[in-house]
């Protein structure tokens, strides 16, 4: 697959967001007023989600469908698909 433009910034965004969501938990100690702090949690927040789903947009449907189950946690600790193994000894 070439790498163009759009995929390089699809996957700066979603390293971004991965920052952004990231630093929620450390806002609470922040020596911040605390409507400072709810402000800048918000902030973080929505530029986490923009960033994650135009990075999804921008990598297509299918690579952000594998990213996106690799990042959940329900998947962390399954063990690998059967399909994945046939696949391989049918190539």
């Amino acid at each position: 697959m070439e790498k163009t433009w759009k995929f390089k910034l699809g996957i700066i965004l979603l390293i971004i967001c991965v920052i952004a969501f990231l630093a929620i938990p450390v806002v609470p100690f922040l020596d911040l007023e605390n409507s400072a702090k709810i402000t800048l949690s918000t902030i973080l927040f929505v530029i986490g989600e923009i960033s994650f789903w135009t990075g999804g947009l921008l990598l297509g449907k299918e690579l952000f469908g594998k990213y996106k189950a690799y990042f959940n946690p329900k998947n962390w600790f399954k063990p690998k698909s059967e399909d994945s193994d046939v696949n391989n000894l049918q190539n």
